[in-house]
């Protein structure tokens, strides 16, 4: 693949393709993935996947920024903003997690790692798709929770920011450093309840650390 240019996002092979690539990047990360493969995997002809990407690297950063930004449209919609911010931040604390340690978020950022020096572009490209993406999504409902009193956050941007590397607690180290490649629910609720807790005791005003709280 050679110089960059527009990418074609309509076509009916279009989603075949970033399929088709997802599944050869994860398996052979972006040095190994050939052309050949990705096609093979996509179904179509290298014709039609040059017609889309004529560069790898833009294949790539495709992937990535549209699991990205799926995942972050998936959880806002599953979000009920009128529920209580403790709740909220909880479940939007699991989906983070349950994201950061998945076999995709792992391969894209051990990809990025390992071509930052040859193409930093993928690494600014998979940051502004993830934890930009992330800090503004998450940025958006704080807003929201400290307009209704139920948080009080004199900087909402590092709130946020704060909020994304608690997630990271524990398992997101572990699976860096292959030290745990399986996470259970469990595990998962565990690091997201202190999370939550954490950051609660952090920015909750006291009627919403009362409300589910009433001994306190």
């Amino acid at each position: 693949m050679t110089a960059a240019s527009p990418i074609l996002r309509t076509g009916r092979k279009f989603d075949q393709v970033l399929a088709g690539a997802r599944d050869v990047f994860m398996a052979d990360g972006f040095e190994g993935a050939s052309v050949d493969d990705i096609a093979r995997a996509a179904g179509v002809s290298k014709a039609t996947l040059y017609s889309y990407f004529p560069d790898k690297r833009l294949l790539f950063m495709e992937v990535a920024q549209t699991e990205c930004t799926c995942m972050a449209d998936r959880i806002v919609e599953m979000i009920d903003e009128t529920r209580p911010a403790r709740e909220v931040l909880h479940f939007t604390a699991t989906q983070v997690i349950a994201f950061l340690v998945s076999d995709f978020a792992q391969q894209v950022f051990r990809i990025c790692v390992a071509e930052k020096e040859r193409f930093p572009e993928l690494a600014r490209t998979f940051y502004q798709a993830g934890p930009e993406t992330g800090r503004l999504r998450i940025s958006d409902y704080l807003e929201k929770a400290v307009a209704r009193g139920e948080l009080q956050i004199d900087d909402i941007p590092m709130a946020a920011e704060q909020f994304s590397e608690l997630c990271k607690t524990r398992l997101w180290s572990r699976a860096v450093f292959g030290v745990q490649s399986e996470f259970t629910k469990e595990e998962i609720d565990e690091v997201a309840a202190y999370t939550t807790e954490m950051f609660m005791a952090r920015y909750g005003v006291r009627s919403a650390l009362t409300a589910n709280h009433p001994d306190t």
